[in-house]
């Protein structure tokens, strides 16, 4: 078993509370066994004695890096927005039409919805938002920033943070109703495509036909 005594070495970290990959001592231990757990059993089995022993680890030993359990789920909420973040920049085609980017961001966000579904329960959870801790809800603001820019260039004549936040507020509606099953219901269809389509349609207007 690892010793929880010893001092880390050589640990880089995000000074906010995200986990360089360098980070080799045991915040970083505890924030990636948090983020395997959750991506396994979910966000309900984010305890801090069940991330301890995942990390090899006292129970008593996370407070030496998070003063309260809110702390150590921020952590791992702020490593499934970089992951997002990540994910985003490394399939977004910037030599693409704007529109096309924006069509491959919601894709990535919803697939993040649907294949990391702990992760993202944890990142959007009220009660870590509304504690501030770690900056968490900042954490969103780049990819927000990203899509807005895109937008802009989409719709040149309209208030893009609008259009932006309300395209946003339909993929996290999407995303939320697929899941519990409401949209399959309401819809009969087995696939959300056509409805992120028509989303983008009702906030970006339709695909201009090519010529």
């Amino acid at each position: 078993m690892p010793d929880e005594t010893e001092e880390p070495r050589a640990e880089h970290h995000d000074p906010d509370g995200g986990v360089d990959g360098r980070d080799s001592g045991l915040r970083g231990r505890l924030v990636r066994a948090g983020v395997e757990l959750v991506d396994t059993e979910g966000a309900q089995a984010l305890s801090l004695r069940e991330i301890a022993r995942r990390a090899g680890v006292s129970h008593g030993a996370p407070r030496r890096h998070f003063p309260t359990h809110l702390d150590l789920l921020s952590a791992i909420a702020r490593q499934g927005f970089a992951e997002l973040a990540a994910r985003v920049a490394a399939e977004d085609p910037e030599t693409a039409a704007p529109r096309e980017r924006i069509a491959i961001l919601a894709r990535v966000y919803l697939d993040h919805a649907g294949s990391r579904r702990g992760m993202y329960e944890l990142m959007f959870r009220h009660d870590l938002l509304e504690s501030g801790r770690l900056g968490l809800r900042e954490t969103s603001l780049p990819l927000f920033a990203r899509l807005t820019g895109l937008v802009a260039l989409v719709r040149p004549g309209a208030d893009p943070v609008l259009v932006a936040g309300a395209l946003w507020a339909n993929l996290h509606g999407i995303a939320q109703l697929w899941h519990w099953g409401s949209l399959r219901l309401a819809t009969g269809g087995d696939d959300p495509a056509p409805l992120l389509a028509a989303a983008l349609d009702a906030h970006l207007g339709p695909v201009e036909p090519a010529r």
